[in-house]
């Protein structure tokens, strides 16, 4: 299936002509088939969300005799016609989809990042052509002035040898300096981690390599916080303009997830943790966009910003068109009972 997604990715290149595109395209058409998961879903909070009066007096009334609560939930549910999980089931149900789809891009980051590698081997005296898009230099490596447009000995260990084996040929090998004597199996797993420092060692004897990775001087591995270190680069790959909108997009999308989900006027202890817990997600996983999205590639950046704009304009368009049947709804009801 990552096989199948990532032949989609490569087809959408050859016709658009860029990767950047091609990833956009690409999670467009992802998140269309997740449509129907997504529509479920936000269905199922609705008639969730619109008995929550009458768990809540449930809880009141019972909340002392967790059986007797238990029992009378499960008979409103089932007077409700609503299943419990209905609201989380259907977004269940698209994980493997995502986790294989994630599962596509980083072997296209992967594989796309190994050959550009080979390229410069091939001839390290030249700059390899760059896969760029708008801002972003070299799609293989982060959005950030804190790295360099070409990749260096970090990005290039991130390779992992079953990507290395797939963009390999033997007449690939054979174009490769004579002086590193690298082989098939010089890209095995055991073998891997010394042929990378190999390859990186014999690229920063290079001049174009050195001076695309040259750094500011000053500026090399300073500390922040005691937790991490950034280095600034002279010919530096992007802006971060992709890990803040992926930090930005993330709090958005959460913002019109929740609106409109009541908050009750009492609430019981596990539901108090339970909201303490959401709040904590809610700034959890923005932090974690921007630490994912910094740390990888250009293109997984991408895909992710992608996502998540996507992802809110499909809650939106799913909430509007809710929000009409609702009201076309109410307004048949009150003109029977009009005609009463």
């Amino acid at each position: 299936m990552t096989d199948f997604l990532k032949s989609i990715l490569d087809w959408l290149y050859v016709m658009m002509g860029n990767y950047g595109w091609a990833v956009v395209v690409f999670t467009i058409m992802i998140r269309l088939v997740l449509l129907p998961f997504d529509y479920k879903s936000r269905v199922g909070m609705r008639k969730t969300t619109a008995i929550q009066p009458k768990i809540q007096e449930l809880q009141a009334k019972y909340g002392k005799d967790q059986e007797k609560l238990n029992r009378k939930m499960s008979e409103l549910y089932k007077k409700e016609k609503i299943n419990p999980l209905s609201g989380c089931l259907p977004l269940l149900l698209s994980y493997p989809i995502i986790i294989i789809m994630w599962g596509a891009m980083r072997g296209m980051a992967n594989q796309q990042l190994a050959a550009q590698i080979l390229a410069m081997l091939q001839n390290p005296d030249t700059m390899p052509d760059l896969a760029g898009w708008l801002w972003v230099k070299n799609l293989w490596v982060p959005d950030s002035p804190f790295a360099a447009v070409l990749p260096t000995l970090q990005n290039i260990q991130m390779v992992a040898s079953e990507d290395w084996l797939k963009v390999l040929t033997p007449e690939t090998l054979a174009l490769l300096p004579p002086e590193l004597s690298l082989t098939m199996e010089s890209f095995a797993k055991e073998n891997l981690q010394a042929t990378v420092q190999a390859i990186y060692t014999f690229l920063e004897s290079h001049e174009a390599y050195a001076s695309a990775t040259a750094t500011v001087p000053g500026w090399s591995n300073i500390g922040f916080l005691g937790l991490f270190s950034f280095t600034v680069y002279k010919e530096f790959n992007g802006l971060f303009l992709l890990p803040i909108l992926s930090a930005v997009s993330q709090i958005v999308m959460t913002k019109i997830a929740q609106a409109g989900q009541p908050q009750p006027s009492a609430m019981t202890e596990q539901q108090r943790q339970q909201q303490s817990t959401g709040k904590f997600m809610n700034w959890f996983f923005p932090l974690f966009s921007l630490f994912i999205c910094a740390s990888y590639n250009g293109a997984f950046a991408l895909y992710w910003v992608t996502s998540n704009i996507v992802m809110m304009l499909v809650t939106l368009f799913i909430n509007w068109h809710l929000d009409n049947k609702e009201r076309e709804a109410k307004a048949a009801t009150e003109a029977e009972e009009t005609i009463r």
